[in-house]
């Protein structure tokens, strides 16, 4: 089951986080994209949820930017 990560759990992330994870997805999203392209993409669901996950990541960076909300460690402060 391809389940794509809720935002509530990425605003829980500090940015070093949200970096990293932005990272992680955009590799899996590469290696999906190859895999699809040799036929060897068994589930090609996963290819919208890892494009789904990408902006959601994008989306909370940019609320932080525009300072909509904030990262947990400035709410704490």
């Amino acid at each position: 089951m391809a389940a794509g990560v809720k935002p509530a759990e990425l605003r829980e992330l500090s940015e070093e986080d949200l970096i990293a994870r932005l990272r992680e997805a955009k590799a899996e999203l590469f290696n999906l994209r190859v895999q699809g392209a040799t036929g060897q993409l068994d589930n090609h669901r996963r290819l919208q949820v890892v494009r789904k996950d990408i902006a959601k990541i994008y989306t909370i960076m940019r609320e932080r930017e525009l300072g909509l909300s904030a990262a947990p460690s400035e709410v704490t402060a």
